[in-house]
């Protein structure tokens, strides 16, 4: 079983994420397929798919939405989960799904969506995305939740058959 696993990341957040995925499936007997968006020109060999995008302004990076355009066809015929990440504070805020998520759902035939709260490093940011973020004074640090990402994607593996041994145990991308 190989399952292609690719993120649109604009500071390596959501990168990571995808990182965590793939190390998950991989303790499960998937093979992870790793690749940026735009690379990916078709599924030949993947019999699954996880797709995250990093959200900007409640929207999905342009990446991630040309994938699921231009391969539509394909990934109909597998099975497909979304993910996006970009929420953050404690509790994460924005808490709802961003206004692209169903819209990338269905045009993707996907299973699901899960969102994840991101990680916020004010210093890697250019100055329009400092603007952006000092208007709902967005909290600065990393709040991704490894465990959830670890559960989600067991909860994926389930679904794909795959074996029983434990995740990654513990997951934790420097980005």
């Amino acid at each position: 079983m190989r399952a292609l696993v690719v993120a649109a990341s604009k500071h390596g957040a959501t990168a990571g994420i995808a990182a965590a995925i793939a190390d998950t499936l991989r303790g499960r007997g998937v093979i992870p397929v790793s690749a940026e968006p735009d690379d990916v020109r078709d599924l030949d060999d993947i019999d699954a798919v996880v797709l995250g995008s990093a959200v900007y302004a409640g929207h999905w990076l342009r990446p991630a939405m040309s994938l699921v355009e231009r391969l539509g066809d394909e990934l109909a015929a597998r099975p497909v989960w979304l993910f996006s990440s970009g929420p953050v504070g404690d509790p994460p805020k924005p808490s709802e799904a961003p206004a692209d998520a169903a819209v990338m759902v269905e045009a993707a035939h996907a299973r699901g969506h899960h969102l994840f709260a991101g990680k916020l490093d004010r210093a890697s940011l250019g100055i329009g995305e400092r603007a952006v973020v000092r208007v709902p004074r967005a909290p600065e640090g990393d709040f991704r939740d490894w465990p959830e990402v670890e559960a989600w994607a067991d909860e994926i593996a389930d679904a794909l058959g795959a074996g029983t041994g434990a995740g990654a145990g513990g997951h934790r991308p420097a980005t």
